[in-house]
């Protein structure tokens, strides 16, 4: 008798939780960013928010029905894409802009590779490349924290802590709450570390990743003869390492390839920021290291002997 055999989207992990219930909590350990990006950069900061999580919505609905396979939009993912988007954008970036980013994540780097768990770089992380390449004066404007205001003419904006040309000056405190000029998620350095610690309460992820990730980043920089706490409050390090490096699709699934993983994604990022003309590497290790997880789980899975007796 024929049977048919048919594969769930990766990852398989036993559990009790549902794709929905881990998207659920990474929602809600998402909230201390969004709250601290509504108080420093204000109302337009939700607004943001608003336009990529519907964007990302609204494509893969369209896409779903499009390819005529069942609709997805419940497990929530489409809306975590959506956040993470926009946390990796600018307070005063255009909504059309960041409509253009939503379509990207979802269509093109989701959808069209088979939905989830079919993806082999983080939608959210290849949308924002993306975007700063096709628009990088857009992409590159950073206003100063406080100054709200829904129109983004009327926005004073500044050098991020990292940018080459910066010559203000940030103190560990300006870092660690957010009262500097960046992305909206990625500035406040104290509501990501909250989220983080909630998602490794819930077992949602390990804390090898961003461990090790951080902690390369800290040797390295020392080494390096550069500030390492500066390092480690700026940029999108801690908003990478958390968030987007610890994506259950694009990661290894095995502990040493976790921590293979996250070394590369360090190195990768010190040296951009300190050898390369952008300010910013974080983004651009993680992809490049999500590109490379099918091979280091190559060569840390462990092979069996499977011994047929006849």
């Amino acid at each position: 008798m024929n049977q048919n055999l048919f594969m769930s989207p990766y990852p398989h992990i036993k559990s009790c939780n549902s794709i929905q219930k881990i998207m659920l909590n990474v929602i809600v350990s998402l909230i201390p960013a969004i709250i601290a990006s509504a108080i420093i950069f204000g109302l337009r900061s939700l607004l943001v928010i608003l336009t990529t999580v519907l964007s990302c919505v609204f494509s893969e609905y369209l896409s779903r029905k499009i390819m005529k396979k069942d609709n997805t939009i419940n497990d929530l993912s489409a809306v975590v894409t959506g956040i993470l988007l926009a946390f990796n954008l600018p307070v005063n970036i255009k909504f059309s802009i960041a409509i253009f980013g939503g379509i990207i994540a979802i269509v093109v780097t989701k959808q069209m590779f088979g939905g989830i768990g079919q993806n082999f770089v983080n939608p959210a992380i290849c949308a924002r490349i993306i975007l700063m390449v096709s628009f990088p004066s857009a992409m590159s404007s950073w206003p100063k924290p406080y100054t709200h205001t829904i129109f983004p003419a009327d926005m004073i904006t500044s050098a991020t802590p990292l940018s080459k040309t910066a010559s203000s000056h940030f103190s560990y405190l300006d870092l660690f709450l957010g009262n500097r000029p960046g992305c909206l998620g990625e500035v406040c350095a104290l509501a990501l570390i909250l989220g983080g610690i909630y998602l490794i309460f819930k077992k949602i992820i390990a804390p090898v990743i961003p461990l090790c990730f951080v902690g390369t980043v800290f040797v390295l920089t020392f080494i390096l003869g550069k500030d390492p706490i500066f390092s480690i409050l700026s940029g999108g390090l801690l908003l990478g390492a958390i968030f987007m490096a610890t994506d259950y699709v694009t990661s290894p699934i095995t502990f040493k390839g976790k921590i293979i993983f996250a070394i590369g994604c360090g190195i990768i990022t010190v040296l951009i920021r300190i050898y390369g003309s952008l300010p910013e590497g974080a983004s651009f290790a993680i992809l490049l290291m999500n590109i490379l997880v099918p091979h280091i789980e190559n060569l840390t899975l462990k092979k069996q002997k499977v011994k047929i007796k006849n």
